[in-house]
């Protein structure tokens, strides 16, 4: 009886955890469930959502209404031109002064992968010079992002880029945010994107 019983249990545990399905960030129609910050361009054309540098060439941010603690993302990005963007993970913003931390969004030979502080540390860990090159110039790129707990992975057309511990993450709460970096002449666009809890 009392292998019965656990195996029950087990089984109930185990649907559980594969009832926690991907969901879609990004209806493909509007910024439904996001909010801009900053007067740079973000807008939704061909099913595809595009961040692009407006005239005041400052610092632009599009975030998510919900906070998200534990998750795998999963995204697709086209860097169209000068492609220095991110995606920040457990994030908070004031105007457009962000805090949190950003997996790395740029041309080649530029970090894409890596994880960078904002207004803190800087620069808390890049990939090996040979994985940097998983990225594919202005072709489309997949990213898949696990945060749980105080770890990050980053992926990059299926190439781990950085596994990174850090208890400071760990603390941290907030949003999903997309970036466009100061300096103009920047267009990003992205697709696919969607999320899967770790949270119990």
């Amino acid at each position: 009886m009392r292998k019965a019983t656990m195996l029950f249990a087990l089984m109930l545990i185990t649907a559980s955890v594969f009832s926690q399905k991907f969901k879609p960030l990004f209806n493909g129609k509007d910024l439904n469930g996001w909010t801009i910050h900053g007067t740079e361009k973000w807008y939704v054309e061909n099913g595809e959502l595009v961040c692009e540098s407006g005239p005041d060439k400052q610092y632009g941010y599009l975030s998510t209404d919900k906070n998200y603690k534990n998750f795998i993302l999963e995204l697709k990005f086209k860097l169209e031109a000068n492609g220095n963007s991110g995606v920040f993970i457990r994030s908070g913003i004031d105007g457009t002064k962000i805090n949190g931390w950003q997996v790395e969004v740029a041309p080649p030979d530029m970090h894409t992968g890596g994880i960078y502080e904002s207004y803190g540390r800087g620069w808390l860990i890049q990939p090996k010079p040979e994985d940097e090159k998983a990225l594919k110039g202005t072709e489309w790129n997949t990213m898949k992002i696990e945060v749980n707990g105080d770890e990050v992975t980053s992926y990059v057309n299926g190439t781990k880029m950085v596994y990174l511990k850090d208890e400071k993450i760990g603390a941290g709460q907030g949003f999903i945010a997309l970036q466009i970096h100061d300096g103009g002449g920047i267009k990003v666009r992205w697709k696919d994107i969607r999320i899967k809890s770790l949270d119990k």
